[in-house]
């Protein structure tokens, strides 16, 4: 399974203390510049050679005798020892210059004057006072009590060219605006870095920060409406907002509704001061760096303890900091930190759930309580739900359809194409899209866009929140209409009336959604003409599925599989699962498209940018071959790549694609395991009857590449426990050859010392439990025969005293090893 890269980018450049930095007036803006700015090259080619694998053995094969389960356990547990006993980094160190929050906004209503910044502190953050202010102030604030905003700061790009030449000061210092990236096709034509030594760091720069520039500022604004007999219009409206490079900006929000009350009451810089200072103060030293294939394991998990030994091993490092800045007699020396199961100081605990971790502010003499999230998904911006936004469009599909206007692009299932499907395809193919709030506040139409930008991204993509407008009003629509691809939130309902401004309208209040009859019409493509000479029979039409509005037989037979997948999904909606298994279906979905693009590209065009490491994975490593997605058959292939033609070369012209394909390629450098694609080779055990002798080639492939702690990372990412988790490699167990089994079992029991793998093997059923004790019992009996047939004393044990009676006490005894 492809995972994306997700980097917190540094900003110390922005951020660090210097008073000349903070005298720095840069000039920013929530809309983006038309220009185009230089990027990284983009490497697509895979290696021709197989790279080398430290640490491998080779496979298992009746030419030799497999070693024995118990030692590949002590072995793994040896290796874990060694892990572990490496320092763990923080994410958020103690000694970085990087601040949690940037910048705080205050702006008010002034009656004659309209909208006004009263202060920026600890500095200005742009010259542009007036457009701040509007954005901070929403239309019909002042009809509401309280409300909320969210709208994103872009970096400028246009000194870069400028400092190309010679320029040797820090990036970081760079004045920001409102610079962007552009649409794909202007990003398929950049090139690699010049030769200067200014060009070569200004590429390292941008890859280290995901190839779209530094991350953006994203601002939380919360205004208030105060009734007051002595001002004009008996009221008084004000607005504070927060601007951070944290992506997770809504833990900000008690900090938000403290400092705004208090600022009604003391309307002074210092009021702000007190605020940017308590942010700023927050510790957040004890939360662990994950690497981007535990961040993917976690995602994909409801387990609330998974990585707990990293937030214990960071407390003892803690421990042991404090001990020796006190002089006082350490706990534990730092060569056991890691290797003993201690108990961990009273003054620092655990979170309660390692998806979060929990801090606090003190603001006022008052601790506010903090979760920050251990790890974020790529386009995962603020506090949504994605089981809002489904319920808001499908109710009223479901009670009473309404056929949209026919676009191969969007409606993959013809003129009844769900709209949810719809709103992703249009954000996929990079239409602009806009959701209308009237009469609704404007935090409702930000969170549904912050929605909008993750469910097309499924934490896989990338590109949609640079050139998303949570929140936007009508005297910006020019400066909007110069975004291609927008996504936008608005309130006034002029934008309905103009369907030359958007390509899809999403309702909010009526929950429906409008295909604007402005939209330019699909181009007949390259690869739509040589799919259709490859498979004549599974070609689509023209116009899409259902071009005469009346749903075609492929479009009922689903041949998409989208039909199928909404229903599974609102399903669970309506059974209560929760966010995260919503996120993780979603997650599914966009790893399925992208996989089925590249079998596309293969397909057509022969090789594909999507797929790293073609050629390494066909040269039949350890015994097997083949890469991508895999169907039961070639009619089944051909039939759901012909329904997905048009939406595949409506995306393969788009930014998330271009940037995707730069993703591959920085995750394909880390990827522990190259040789095989293991997401491939599961999904065989998975979907296909294989014969006796594919099974075996795959279970011994994986038991021979599967050792290291990284590996093992990357075969749970496959096996996410949303997908039936270690089921389909415990079927090893049951394989008619003995030394299958036996790597079966070998591959398991590393797995079952592995810090996440020990979740997924309690997740495993009692009946691949038992088989597993079985297989074990049985080798471990013939090989303590064979001992004493040679005269040895040593019995191997089998998960515990065989003295024990039943199956199910050496299943808990090896359970709990595990």
């Amino acid at each position: 399974m492809t995972s994306t890269l997700t980097y917190r980018p540094s900003t110390s450049g922005t951020t660090n203390g210097a008073p000349n930095t903070l005298d720095r007036q840069a000039s920013l803006s929530s809309f983006p510049s038309s220009r185009t700015p230089s990027n990284p090259s983009m490497r697509n080619g895979a290696p021709t050679t197989t790279p080398p694998m430290p640490g491998r053995r080779g496979s298992i094969s009746s030419s030799r005798s497999p070693s024995t389960p118990s030692s590949s356990k002590r072995i793994a547990q040896q290796s874990e020892g060694v892990r572990r006993n490496a320092r763990l980094k923080s994410q958020y160190p103690a000694d970085s210059t990087e601040r949690h929050v940037e910048y705080i906004l205050v702006a008010s209503f002034h009656v004659d004057r309209g909208p006004i910044m009263e202060h920026q502190y600890p500095g200005a953050i742009s010259g542009d006072e007036n457009m701040l202010a509007e954005l901070m102030l929403p239309d019909q604030a002042h009809v509401r009590k309280q409300d909320w905003t969210i709208f994103f700061l872009h970096k400028d790009t246009t000194e870069d060219e400028e400092k190309e030449e010679g320029a040797e000061e820090d990036l970081g210092e760079r004045k920001i605006s409102t610079g962007n990236t552009t649409d794909g096709e202007e990003a398929s034509q950049k090139t690699a870095g010049g030769n200067s030594n200014a060009a070569k760091t200004l590429q390292e720069q941008e890859e280290l920060e995901g190839g779209e520039g530094p991350p953006l500022i994203y601002v939380l604004n919360l205004v208030n409406t105060k009734q007051d007999t002595t001002a004009k219009r008996g009221a008084v409206v004000k607005a504070m907002a927060i601007c951070t490079r944290h992506s997770f900006l809504h833990i900000y929000k008690p900090l938000l509704l403290l400092a705004l009350e208090e600022y009604f009451r003391s309307p002074f810089p210092e009021t702000l001061a007190a605020l940017y200072d308590a942010v700023n103060a927050m510790d957040l030293t004890l939360m662990p760096r994950l690497t981007v294939l535990e961040r993917s394991i976690l995602q994909a998990s409801d387990t609330k303890d998974l990585f707990i030994e990293k937030f214990e091993q960071m407390i003892k490092q803690k421990t042991v900091e404090d001990s020796k800045a006190n002089d006082l007699p350490s706990p534990e020396s730092p060569e056991k930190v890691g290797t003993e199961s201690t108990r961990p100081s009273p003054h620092y605990s655990t979170p309660r759930d390692t998806h979060e971790f929990e801090s606090r502010v003190i603001y006022n003499h008052i601790p506010i309580p903090i979760k920050v999230p251990t790890s974020t998904s790529a386009e995962t911006v603020g506090d949504f739900s994605l089981i809002k936004l489904i319920q808001a469009f499908s109710s009223p599909h479901t009670s009473s359809p309404q056929p949209f206007l026919i676009h191969p692009h969007l409606t993959t299932n013809g003129a009844y194409t769900h709209p949810i499907v719809v709103l992703v395809n249009a954000i996929l193919t990079q239409k602009r899209v806009i959701f209308l709030g009237h009469n609704r506040p404007s935090g409702e139409v930000a969170e549904a866009v912050l929605a909008a930008c993750a469910l097309a991204s499924g934490g896989v993509l990338r590109g949609f929140t640079r050139h998303a407008f949570p929140y936007t009003d009508l005297t910006k629509i020019d400066d909007l209409l110069n975004v291609p691809g927008f996504i936008a939130g608005v309130t006034n309902p002029a934008f309905a009336n103009h369907p030359e401004w958007w390509d899809l309208l999403c309702d909010l209040p009526t929950g429906r959604m409008k295909i604007s009859n402005k939209l330019d019409p699909a181009q007949i493509t390259d690869g739509l003409v040589y799919f259709r000479q490859q498979n004549p029979s599974f070609a689509p039409s023209t116009n899409g599925p259902g071009g005469s509005g009346v749903p075609s037989p492929s479009a009922s037979a689903d041949a998409t599989g989208d039909v199928a997948f909404m229903d599974d999904l609102l399903r669970s909606v309506s059974s209560r699962h929760g966010e995260s298994a919503i996120r993780s279906k979603w997650r599914d979905y966009v790893i399925k498209f992208t996989r089925i693009a590249a079998a596309f590209e293969e397909s057509v065009y022969g090789a594909s940018a999507l797929f790293v490491g073609a050629a390494v994975a066909d040269a039949g490593a350890h015994g097997v071959h083949g890469h991508g997605y895999v169907w039961p058959d070639e009619s089944a292939r051909a039939r759901e790549l012909g329904a997905n033609v048009w939406r595949i070369e409506g995306w393969r012209n788009t930014r998330s694609y271009y940037a995707f394909i730069q993703d591959l390629a920085a995750v394909w450098e880390r990827r522990p395991i190259r040789s095989i694609d293991l997401a491939h080779h599961h999904d065989r055990l998975r979907c296909l009857k294989l014969s006796h002798e594919d099974s075996a080639a795959i279970y011994l492939a994986l038991a021979a590449s599967v050792r290291t702690y990284d590996e093992i990372c990357q075969l749970l990412t496959v096996t996410p426990e949303s997908n039936a988790g270690l089921f389909y490699l415990s079927l090893g167990l049951f394989h008619q050859e003995v030394k299958v089994r036996l790597a079966t079992v070998e591959l398991l029991e590393r797995i079952m010392v592995h810090e996440a793998g020990r979740h997924f093997w309690a997740g495993l059923s009692r009946f691949s439990k038992l088989a597993f004790a079985r297989v074990k019992r049985d080798f471990e009996g013939a090989a303590a025969a064979a001992g004493k047939a040679n005269g040895s004393v040593e019995s191997p044990v089998v998960g515990g005293s065989e003295h024990e009676d039943g199956l199910d006490a050496r299943i808990r005894a090896m359970a709990m090893a595990g």
